[in-house]
């Protein structure tokens, strides 16, 4: 009997008070009605450990650790206008990091064929130095790093569908080239960053793509994103392991942003990154962004869980996603770096 797919999960997480604030404990409860619904979709639950100490410093320096620890013994604290220390965030932040580290060491050892972290509060803004963006630690980080560190990969692929450029991410590896970072994002929009221009810096130019979008983007645009560059590149990258940072705040209903992506949507792109991972005879898993939207949140995690475990299964034969001018451009833009990306 083949292993079952993961969630990892964590009842901190409900502890990471923001007060009203669109990144709320609420969001946990949405997804974990919806599993309840969906008999968890032959996921099995798995309670996150803590990061340990030292993973965690891999990428944030201690002072930084030492300033969430000590504002939440002080009973908490305003970072900056949308980040948001409690009492409860710095036990919450340790098991949204660890969750993401437990992933991969199942995915890398093959103890889970697949699976999903989903913890908050999320992470892929948090810089190494400074929390911001509802974000504390950067969870996918410090996973990735732990890769590269403890299992000793030398090529890991990030794709962020979040709506807001993962800064943190981008900037943690910004000049490694064993971490191909991949970004599809709304701009102009929060937190600023993230222009088709940065390419990432040193040896890791070429390694850092980021692929913007305009308000409005849907499936459309986000699918022929992924499938005509992010799927070519990781054909040409071969990475060892796939990683997402999956916010569905590029959904609809979502209040943040501007963006139309659906619910079959986002299962269409996590089916595009689910099948070329089984082409290239990778694991790929995913950890929790945003996604302000409840039900939507709660509806997209279940179906991106359902692709996920469903590895068996093959896309419906219909009519294939158009390259759109967006794709186009980017091709032409990383052709300096990946020669002959996309014309396979």
């Amino acid at each position: 009997m083949s292993a079952a797919p993961v969630l990892l999960e964590h009842p901190s997480s409900l502890e990471h008070d923001t007060g009203a604030h669109p990144e709320q404990p609420a969001r946990i409860v949405a997804i974990e009605r919806e599993l309840a619904e969906r008999g968890d979709l032959g996921f099995e639950r798995v309670v996150s450990p803590a990061v340990e100490r030292s993973v965690l410093a891999a990428v944030h320096p201690e002072r930084h650790i030492e300033r969430i620890e000590r504002a939440a013994a002080a009973g908490g604290t305003q970072i900056d206008a949308d980040t948001v220390v409690s009492a409860g965030s710095f036990v919450a932040a340790l098991h949204a990091a660890g969750g993401a580290v437990s992933l991969v060491d199942r995915l890398v050892e093959g103890s889970a064929p697949t699976g999903f972290s989903i913890h908050r509060p999320p992470g892929h803004h948090a810089e190494a130095g400074q929390a911001m963006g509802f974000c504390l630690f950067n969870n996918i980080a410090v996973a990735a790093r732990h890769a590269l560190d403890a299992h000793g990969l030398e090529r890991v692929m990030i794709v962020d569908w979040d709506v807001h450029h993962g800064n943190g991410t981008n900037d943690i590896f910004h000049a490694e080239r064993r971490v191909l970072f991949t970004s599809i994002h709304e701009s102009p929009l929060y937190p600023g960053t993230g222009p088709a221009s940065d390419v990432g810096s040193g040896d890791g130019r070429g390694f850092t793509v980021n692929l913007p979008v305009p308000a409005g983007s849907g499936d459309a645009t986000f699918r022929s994103l992924v499938d005509h560059v992010v799927v070519p590149l990781a054909r040409a990258y071969t990475p060892q392991l796939i990683l997402i940072s999956a916010g569905y705040d590029a959904h609809r209903e979502d209040p943040l942003a501007d963006c139309t992506v659906t619910d079959s949507g986002f299962g269409e792109l996590t089916r595009s990154l689910r099948d070329v991972a089984g082409e290239l005879g990778v694991p790929v898993g995913a950890v929790l962004e945003g996604g302000y939207a409840l039900s939507a949140l709660a509806r997209s995690v279940a179906v991106t869980m359902a692709v996920l475990g469903d590895s068996g299964s093959e896309r419906p034969v219909g009519d294939p996603v158009p390259v759109v001018a967006l794709s186009e451009r980017a091709l032409e833009r990383l052709a300096e770096f990946w020669p002959g990306l996309g014309e396979e």
